[in-house]
């Protein structure tokens, strides 16, 4: 069971390192073997991602959403508990309210979260449910 953030889901359509375990985790989903909830703001912040990048034109960031809408995947709207507590773990660990919404969501719902992002791994791996992608065992 897992919440993953935009480093992850981004390999779903990106080749980068570490993209077959993001793929692994995608087709134990699909193979329901697995559960993957995300806030709503992943929607967001794979558009923006998507829109700076040199490779992706607007028809391919389209396809990339719909993909996802097709996968069915549990996109949770936050509330205001996790909101707060998303701006909580910002201050105590120093890491973005964004990046606060991933952890506090996977929190709340007593999930593991994934991230590809070393640098917030570094800054929060003390919070125990937080994992590495690249060194995750599926």
């Amino acid at each position: 069971m897992f919440v993953l953030d935009a480093s992850v889901v981004a390999k779903w359509f990106k080749i980068e390192e570490d993209r077959d375990k993001a793929l692994k985790i995608r087709e134990e989903f699909v193979n329901g073997r697995c559960d993957i909830v995300v806030p709503e703001l992943l929607l967001i912040e794979l558009s923006n991602l998507f829109r700076y990048s040199k490779v992706f034109q607007l028809e391919d960031i389209e396809q990339a959403l719909e993909s996802l809408r097709d996968l069915e995947i549990n996109i949770v709207v936050p509330t205001f508990e996790i909101i707060i507590e998303a701006t909580r773990l910002s201050f105590q660990y120093e890491i973005s309210v964004y990046d606060g919404l991933y952890i506090a969501t996977a929190g709340y719902i007593g999930y593991r979260f994934i991230t590809a992002d070393e640098k917030l791994y570094r800054k929060v791996k003390e919070i125990g449910f937080i994992e590495l992608l690249k060194d995750i065992k599926l």
